[in-house]
C-alpha cells in the first residue's frame, strides 16, 4: 500500500495546468505537492497518477514517492485566497502527494540529452498508457541529481472518463508521438518493446491496480464494485499488450520520419 500522511500546513499554490496542486507540509516532515480530488480533473485524475506511476517505478523509471495524503478542510481557513479555501473544502479526506524534489529543475532537451534507451522507453511507456501531455512544450519531467524523474501523469488512460466499448476497444487507439518531447533521442523500439512487455503481467498490474484506494473507484457507472474497475484496467492493459501492437510499429515509423 501507498504510505498515509496527513497535511498539516498548507505552503504555496503551484498555479501551473488546471488542476491547482500546492506544496503542502505532513505530519512526518515531508513536503509534497498535493493533487486535489476535489479539483476539476477530479479523482480520475488521480488514479492516472498512481496507475501510471508506480507502473513506471516498477519498469525502472524514476518517480517522486507517491503517498495518501489525509486533508482535514479546516486547514482552508488559514488561507487568504478564496480559491485555495474552497479547494481545500472540497477535498477533505484522501488526496495524492507526489515527493517535493527540492532544487529540481524542469527537463530541457537542449540542454540534456536523455539518451536512445531511456527515451524510447519512456515513448514507449507513455504510448501504453495514452499519455497525452509529455510534448517538448510541456514535458512533466524534472531534473534532479543529474537524473530525469517522471511527474503529472493525470492526463493519461484519458479512455476511463468514458468507458463506452468497453477497455478492449480503448486498447486498439492510436498515439501521437510526432510531438513527444524524447522523440529527437529516441533509439529503436523493437527491443524495448520486447522487454517492457515481457514485464507487465498480470501480477504486476494487479499490485499496482491495488494500490489505488476504493474510493476513488467507487460509483463509476457501469461497475459494480472498486474490483470491477480494477478488472477492466487490468483488461485494458491487456488487450493493448497483445501482438501485433501497432501502436509500437507506429512509434518506429513516426521515430524513422524524424530521422
Amino acid at each position: 500500500m501507498l504510505r498515509t500522511v496527513t497535511a498539516t500546513r498548507y505552503v504555496t499554490p503551484l498555479r501551473e495546468g488546471g488542476s491547482l496542486p500546492g506544496l503542502v507540509e505532513a505530519d512526518d516532515l515531508g513536503m509534497y505537492v498535493l493533487k486535489f480530488h476535489g479539483a476539476g480533473q477530479g479523482r480520475k485524475a488521480l488514479v492516472a497518477e498512481v496507475v501510471v506511476g508506480e507502473l513506471a517505478r516498477r519498469l525502472g523509471f524514476r518517480v517522486p514517492e507517491l503517498v495518501l495524503v489525509e486533508v482535514d478542510p479546516e486547514m482552508g481557513k488559514a488561507e487568504p485566497d478564496e480559491e485555495v479555501q474552497d479547494l481545500l473544502y472540497r477535498s477533505a479526506g484522501r488526496n495524492l502527494g507526489l515527493d517535493y524534489l527540492p532544487g529540481s529543475l524542469g527537463f530541457d532537451p537542449l540542454a540534456l540529452d536523455p539518451g536512445p534507451d531511456l527515451a524510447a522507453r519512456l515513448m514507449w511507456l507513455d504510448a501504453l498508457t495514452l499519455n497525452v501531455d509529455r510534448s517538448w512544450r510541456n514535458p512533466n519531467l524534472l531534473v534532479w541529481h543529474g537524473d530525469v524523474w517522471l511527474i503529472d501523469h493525470g492526463a493519461a488512460l484519458y479512455f476511463h472518463h468514458s468507458w463506452g466499448g468497453g477497455p478492449a476497444k480503448a486498447a486498439t487507439h492510436g498515439y501521437d508521438a510526432s510531438d513527444h518531447v524524447m522523440l529527437p533521442f529516441a533509439g529503436e523500439f523493437e527491443s524495448v518493446d520486447r522487454e517492457l512487455t515481457a514485464l507487465v503481467g498480470p501480477d504486476l498490474l494487479a499490485e499496482v491496480l491495488c494500490l489505488v484506494p476504493d474510493e476513488w473507484l467507487a460509483d463509476e457507472p457501469g461497475f459494480a464494485t472498486p474490483d470491477d474497475v480494477r478488472a477492466a484496467y487490468a483488461e485494458y492493459f491487456t488487450a493493448r499488450l497483445a501482438a501485433p501492437r501497432p501502436w509500437v510499429r507506429a512509434l518506429e515509423e513516426t521515430r524513422a520520419a524524424r530521422v
